[in-house]
């Protein structure tokens, strides 16, 4: 339940991006909004909260707002990301678990894209691409996973872009 999308859900319905200082380039890109920022933030808010109150008040606070979305979260498999769902898949299938290997990076230090690759056996299997290495990661494994999928219905196996 702890990942990125059930964290950043909540950080949006609780309006944390309203109190990120951000920078003149993230507010133009939208960065109040960004899934990253805001489950960043929630943990960051979490962590203060247990530093200045305890555990018993994290416990109480993540009862309250995070519990309640335990079947939703659960029922639309959101709680596993695509590297997740990726190495069950090829782990179910006997084959080693995917490495992911920088491609290519573009663009200004400030604003980075990625390109990597999903190797599973040492084969490419697809490429992603993001604004950080993680979100290039688990767009290559969407895809790994999407190439599989079709590759089953199919009986074919070769690599997906």
């Amino acid at each position: 339940m702890v990942n990125t999308r059930s964290l950043a859900l909540i950080a949006k319905e609780l309006e944390f991006g309203n109190y990120l200082r951000l920078s003149k380039g993230e507010e133009e890109s939208k960065g109040r909004q960004n899934q990253s920022l805001l489950a960043d933030c929630f943990e960051a808010f979490i962590g203060a909260l247990f530093i200045d109150q305890g555990i018993d008040a994290v416990t109480q606070f993540l009862e309250l707002v995070l519990l309640p979305k335990a079947d939703e979260i659960i029922k639309s498999t959101s709680f596993k990301d695509p590297k997740s769902l990726l190495q069950e898949l090829v782990q179910s299938r006997r084959l080693n678990s995917p490495a992911y290997k920088v491609l290519g990076e573009t663009g200004p230090a400030h604003a980075k894209r990625f390109r990597i690759g999903a190797y599973v056996d040492g084969d490419l299997i697809s490429e992603g691409e993001g604004k950080s290495k993680k979100d290039a990661e688990e767009d290559a494994a969407s895809k790994a996973l999407q190439f599989y999928q079709a590759s089953t219905k199919a009986g074919v196996e070769k690599k997906s872009k």
